[in-house]
């Protein structure tokens, strides 16, 4: 089961996940990404996972194109090695933006998350 939470920081919505990306398993992720306050950037935490299957690539690419659509900015952070090399062997890692945590928030979020 892949379990998502949501945290608003400032403009930026993170999203936490907590399973694998697999089929049946990416409902909630969709819901999620479907029901997002209006916000600049979409974050994914991928701390927590460890198997991302075909399908979860597909649904991975589906927000990606509705998160441009609305002007959003689609980033992930956390991925594991084993993941950034499934991105790598499918050329994906040039089409997400993959980060090593979470430096490309702005300053002035992360000033107001510590405050």
């Amino acid at each position: 089961m892949l379990h998502v939470q949501r945290k608003n920081l400032g403009n930026v919505s993170l999203l936490n996940l907590d399973g694998n990306v697999l089929i049946g398993n990416t409902d909630g992720l969709r819901e999620v990404m479907q029901n997002l306050p209006s916000t600049s950037a979409v974050v994914l935490d991928f701390s927590r996972v460890a198997l991302v299957d075909a399908h979860g690539l597909g649904v991975l690419l589906q927000m990606r194109e509705q998160a441009q659509s609305k002007g959003v900015k689609l980033e992930f952070v956390n991925v594991r090695s084993q993941l950034r090399e499934l991105f790598r062997m499918t050329r994906l890692d040039s089409v997400f933006q993959i980060r090593s945590g979470f430096q490309m928030f702005p300053r002035s979020v992360m000033t107001r998350v510590a405050a």
